[in-house]
């Protein structure tokens, strides 16, 4: 199902490429994908979800007089919110029924991306997770903001607030995600290492070395959507998550553990005989692992058969 999201959505692009035609909707719509996608997946935290919104992008963009557009890409981001907003307040409330923890769908994303920091920071994992504690709207503004610099009227525009309310909200959920962000700005070669020492002590089922990469009070939350076995509550504690871990893989023959840029942050692929069984990505304070993520929902996983462009 997905990959008919990925074909529809890539039909303006087709079109371009195929038939010659370069009508000027179409140009605009291709030279804006990956930052509409951008857009969506950071206010959804769902791949799929963010290729339903670009369809129906599209199909809006389609039909609009492009002589009554002043500015393309900020007309295009306004029509990606509106969509985007609408599917989050439906998924909230599927989410509230959800098989045990939900979490964001991982990416295979482009070296390039993690080039650009701010970028990075917003679409990781554990960033996704902090945007999840916020409101719709609040998400909204925070994204748009924050990562892609948009001007409050535009903002106010795409949410369909006051300037000034948007201020507000701004400044509201600029505050909330300020204080459950990663308290420092750890580096990727920092992160490569720590989750290398992490992977040998795993390997090996050397539990102390294990335990000398965990935080004390390290949380592990797994996503098996009710179709993979996973922890359905957090895991608290270095011991347990440990324990947990050198029981769940290290004694299992045919796992492989490796490095993979997952939402421009080093994170590991775990393959069980050599098929994609589990995306782990990190959460890293003070030179240790205090968040880890397991995801083991087939149907969030098929974005991590090739590289996904993301754009500011």
């Amino acid at each position: 199902m997905k990959s008919e999201h990925h074909e529809r959505t890539e039909g303006p692009a087709g079109q371009l490429a195929g038939g010659g035609r370069t009508d000027p909707a179409t140009e605009a719509f291709v030279a804006h994908r990956n930052l509409l996608f951008t857009v969506a997946y950071e206010m959804l935290g769902s791949a799929a979800d963010a290729e339903d919104v670009l369809q129906e992008t599209w199909l809006r963009w389609a039909g609009v007089d492009l002589g009554t557009v002043r500015e393309q890409r900020a007309y295009l981001v306004r029509i990606t919110t509106r969509q985007a907003l609408s599917r989050l307040r439906t998924l909230s409330r599927r989410r509230e029924s959800y098989v045990g923890t939900w979490l964001p769908e991982p990416l295979l994303t482009a070296p390039d991306v993690a080039d650009d920091v701010e970028l990075a920071d917003s679409v990781s994992m554990a960033m996704l997770l902090v945007m999840e504690t916020l409101t719709p709207t609040e998400r909204a503004v925070f994204v748009l903001r924050e990562v892609f610099d948009v001007g409050y009227d535009e903002i106010a525009e795409a949410v369909d607030k006051s300037p000034a309310a948007v201020r507000q909200i701004a400044h509201r959920a600029r505050a909330h995600v300020a204080a459950r962000r990663p308290r420092a700005t750890v580096s990727p070669a920092e992160t490569r290492d720590l989750l290398d020492a992490f992977r040998r002590a795993v390997e090996t089922g050397d539990l102390q070395s294990l335990l000398d990469t965990l935080a004390p009070d390290v949380v592990l939350l797994g996503d098996g959507g009710g179709v993979k076995q996973a922890v359905l509550r957090p895991v608290v504690g270095a011991d347990k998550v440990a324990r947990l871990l050198a029981a769940g893989l290290g004694r299992v023959t045919g796992v492989s553990l490796r490095p993979a840029q997952i939402n421009a942050c080093p994170a590991l692929i775990i393959r069980l005989d050599g098929a994609l069984d589990t995306v782990v990505a990190a959460r890293i304070d003070n030179d240790l692992i205090t968040g880890l993520y397991a995801v083991r929902n087939p149907e969030k996983l098929s974005h991590m058969q090739r590289e996904t462009t993301l754009r500011r």
